[in-house]
């Protein structure tokens, strides 16, 4: 039974990259000409010229591709660049209003004191609302007229 198994998994392997195989053979057409052959991807229309060397087939993109490849290349070389300045420069300036917007050591003190005076103030409060909640209840006294 496992020997079966063992036969049976290239089977299906074969099976299942043989569309795979013959779906990318697809990709290219190839035609011959007086120099070699233009090969066109036809899935983005990219043209390459390829000639025979030592019993191989060599391809090159086409000039007018290599130089909009060029192109396209330095322009995403010059816009990462671009991106890093900006990176750099947005870092700095956010450590720099991060440091001068802290508050000076005297500022902090000065601002706990208010806090604790707040809370000391509040407290008194509460502590005379429990007080007046404690207090013993005197039944209201007739008015005697």
């Amino acid at each position: 039974m496992r020997r079966a198994f063992l036969m049976f998994v290239p089977l299906i392997a074969g099976l299942v990259a043989g569309p795979t195989l013959a779906a990318e053979t697809q990709r290219y057409q190839m035609e011959k000409t007086d120099k070699g052959y233009v090969r066109m991807d036809t899935q983005t229309g990219e043209m390459s010229i390829c000639e025979e060397r030592d019993s191989q087939l060599v391809c090159k993109l086409a000039a007018d591709e290599r130089s909009a490849l060029q192109d396209e290349l330095g322009r995403v070389q010059s816009e990462l660049k671009a991106l890093d300045e900006r990176i750099v420069k947005l870092e700095n300036s956010l450590t720099a209003q991060l440091e001068s917007k802290l508050p000076t050591e005297e500022e902090f003190q000065k601002s706990m004191g208010y806090m604790e005076r707040f809370f000391r103030s509040f407290m008194g409060i509460v502590k005379d609302m429990e007080k007046e909640e404690q207090a013993p209840q005197t039944a209201p006294v007739p008015n005697k007229t």
